[in-house]
């Protein structure tokens, strides 16, 4: 006798909706691997990643309610969560870095720097590819996450965004043409985040 068909995400999401946390939990299993990797992405740490995650699975439930899903794939509609919540990261991050910036550091403050050196060597790769990445304009960042990143098709980063499929493609272009520039101007950085996509994200336990 054949098994019963898996259910699909929109199936698996109504049931959310219902209350049925188990069902959310399907949902999770799915595609936390996906999130994951486009938060790494994103802010090329393994740690932040992860919270980031956490994040928006969080969001997804507490708006499962109110959200419709195009199709029945949940995973453009969270990929689409985790570009505003990383860009909301990385905003924050920079206000921070700018106000600690003006702390005088006492002068037996400890120097962590031999740790900080430590840390994986994919993230110290991202960094690099990142460093070019984040000269795009926001919008940009995002197509180029989504599509070249995360691998969704023109439709499915439209979906994800908000915005019309030639909006996704114009923008790719011009993302993809302007990382050439930088990297041509910059080579160094781009062989180095070439390294740490080759390390797949994917293998590190969420």
């Amino acid at each position: 006798m054949p098994a019963d068909p898996e259910p699909t995400d929109a199936e698996v999401w109504r049931r959310a909706v219902d209350g049925d946390g188990e069902g959310f939990g399907v949902l999770f299993d799915r595609h936390s691997r996906a999130v994951y990797n486009h938060c790494f992405r994103r802010v090329g740490d393994w740690s932040a990643a992860e919270e980031l995650t956490s994040v928006v699975f969080l969001e997804a439930w507490r708006r499962r309610a109110q959200v419709r899903l195009d199709g029945d794939s949940a995973l453009p509609w969270l990929l689409g969560v985790a570009a505003n919540v990383t860009r909301n990261r990385n905003r924050a991050l920079r206000r921070q870095r700018a106000a600690l910036a003006r702390i005088p550091v006492h002068p037996d403050a400890c120097d962590h720097a031999d740790a900080v050196a430590e840390r994986l060597d994919a993230e110290r790769a991202m960094a690099g590819l990142l460093r070019l990445v984040r000269r795009l304009s926001r919008d940009d960042q995002d197509v180029l996450a989504l599509c070249a990143g995360d691998g969704l098709s023109y439709a499915q980063a439209a979906l994800a965004l908000g915005v019309p499929v030639g909006t996704v493609r114009s923008r790719l272009s011009r993302a993809r043409s302007r990382l050439r520039d930088l990297a041509r101007a910059e080579p160094r950085a781009l062989l180095s985040g070439e390294r740490a996509m080759a390390l797949n994200p994917a293998e590190e336990e969420l």
